[in-house]
C-alpha cells in the first residue's frame, strides 16, 4: 500500500497514461451516443439501479445524471484514501447524507439512531422526518438499547467526530460494537481521510462535506460517502434517480484539491496546536476545545492528529462572542471551514440555529477554522479581538 500522501496525489490518475495527458480531462457532456435501442437501453438500466460502467450490459453512459468521468476518478481517488471498496459523490455534504437516508427508508428501515453533537444541517434533517426518517437521540453509551426498542427497522446509526461545533470525541470502535448488524455513519469532515479512516475502525460508510477540507479553496460545493460496493450501488441508484449528483467542473476541483490536502491539513492543524495552547492560556478565555490539548484525547489509534479545528468561550458570555467575531480583521467572520484562510463563526446563531433548545451549541461558544496564514498573524488579530 502506497503513502497516503502518494495516494493523494496519484489517485484516479490511473487512465491518463493512456489517454495521453498528464491531468485528467475535464468532460461536461450532458449526453452520449447509444449505438442501438437495445444497447441503449441496458446501459441505461444498469446505470439508474446503481451499476458500474464497466458491467457488460453498459455501452454508454447514456447521461450526465447517471454517470461522469470525472466524478469517477474523484471517487476513486477518496476511496483509495478512505481505504474503502469504492465511493459516491454528490452536489454538496447534505445531499450525500440525504441519499444515505432516502436508502434506509426505501429499504424499509427508517429509524435512525443519532449521537449529537452533529452539524447543524443533519440535526435539522433528521429533527424534521422530512424524508420519512424517525429518529431517537442518543449518547454513545445509549446506541444499544435505543437500537433494542426498534430492531426490525433500524436502519443507520449516526455519529460525527470531531463533532461540529464543539470537538466532542466519539469513540468509533464502541459505537459499532454496540450497533450490531446496523451500519454506522460517520460525518469524517473536521477529520478528514487524512488523519481518520472509520471504515477501518468498522464503520459502514464515512461522509464528507467535500466543500470543506477536500475542495479546500472555498469555491465549490460538494459531497462524498466513502463506503463497501453494495452500500454504493444503493447510493448510486437514490443520486441518479433524485439528480443529487456532483457537476463535473466541481468534480474536477475536488480531485484537484487532493493532491495538496495531506500538506495543507498538516500545516493548518500545526497552527491550530499553537493557537490552542495559547487560547487555553489566555485570560480572556474561559474555556477551550481542542482535542490536541490535555484531557481532550482522541479514543486509542482512531485519529493521527487532532485537526484544525477549535472551540472557544470567551469570558463575557454571549456578548463578548458576539463583539469579538465582529473584531476580527485578518479572521473571516463566516459559516463553512477548511479553507485557506481562517473562518470564525457563531454556531448557535448561524449553522446550529435550527437545533433544539436542549441540543444547541452554548451561546458564548465560537468555532474557528484554521487556515494557512502565519500563526503569530492569527493570534494576533485574536488576540486584538479579545482585548477589544
Amino acid at each position: 500500500m502506497t503513502h497516503p500522501d502518494t495516494t493523494a496525489v496519484h489517485g484516479g490518475r490511473e487512465d491518463l497514461a493512456a489517454l495521453g495527458v498528464h491531468v485528467p480531462p475535464i468532460d461536461l457532456s450532458s449526453t452520449y451516443p447509444v449505438t442501438d435501442l437495445g444497447s441503449g437501453g441496458g446501459s441505461y438500466e444498469t446505470l439508474a439501479t446503481g451499476g458500474r460502467p464497466e458491467e457488460e450490459s453498459v455501452s454508454s453512459l447514456v447521461y450526465q445524471r447517471l454517470w461522469n468521468p470525472n466524478v469517477d476518478r474523484f471517487e476513486q481517488a477518496l476511496a483509495d484514501l478512505e481505504h474503502a471498496d469504492e465511493a459516491v459523490a454528490f452536489a454538496s455534504g447534505m445531499a450525500a447524507f440525504t441519499a444515505s437516508l432516502i436508502a434506509c427508508v426505501s429499504a424499509g428501515t427508517p429509524h435512525v439512531v443519532a449521537v449529537r453533537p452533529l452539524y447543524g444541517g443533519s440535526d435539522h434533517l433528521l429533527a424534521t422526518g422530512m424524508l420519512g426518517t424517525e429518529v431517537t437521540w442518543a449518547d454513545a453509551d445509549g446506541v444499544a438499547a435505543a437500537i433494542s426498542a426498534r430492531p426490525q427497522d433500524t436502519g443507520l446509526v449516526v455519529i460525527e467526530t470531531p463533532a461540529n461545533p464543539s470537538l466532542d470525541l466519539v469513540d468509533i470502535r464502541a459505537v459499532v460494537e454496540a450497533a450490531g448488524d446496523v451500519p454506522v455513519l460517520v460525518d469524517n469532515t473536521f477529520a478528514t481521510p487524512v488523519l481518520q479512516q472509520p471504515l477501518d475502525l468498522g464503520a459502514a460508510l464515512s461522509l464528507h462535506s467535500a466543500t470543506k477540507y477536500i475542495g479546500g479553496h472555498g469555491d465549490l460545493m460538494g459531497g462524498v460517502i466513502a463506503t463497501g460496493s453494495a452500500w454504493a450501488s444503493r447510493l448510486r441508484q437514490v443520486r441518479a434517480l433524485t439528480g443529487g449528483l456532483l457537476d463535473p467542473m466541481a468534480a474536477y476541483q475536488l480531485h484537484r484539491g487532493l493532491q495538496t490536502l495531506p500538506v495543507r491539513v498538516r500545516a493548518q492543524q500545526e497552527s491550530a496546536q499553537v493557537l490552542a495552547d495559547w487560547l487555553a492560556q489566555h485570560e480572556l478565555v474561559e474555556e477551550v476545545r481542542y482535542p490536541g490539548l490535555p484531557g481532550q484525547s482522541v479514543p486509542e489509534g482512531q485519529m493521527r492528529g487532532p485537526g484544525a479545528m477549535i472551540a472557544f468561550r470567551p469570558r463575557g458570555g454571549f456578548d463578548a462572542a458576539a463583539e469579538l467575531v465582529t473584531r476580527c480583521e485578518l479572521i473571516t467572520h463566516a459559516v463553512s471551514l477548511g479553507g485557506v484562510d481562517t473562518l470564525i463563526q457563531h454556531p448557535a446563531s448561524l449553522t446550529h440555529r435550527p437545533v433544539e433548545a436542549s441540543a444547541k451549541p452554548g451561546e458564548d461558544l465560537l468555532r474557528l477554522s484554521v487556515g494557512l496564514e502565519g500563526v503569530a498573524d492569527i493570534r494576533a488579530d485574536l488576540d486584538r479581538a479579545l482585548h477589544g
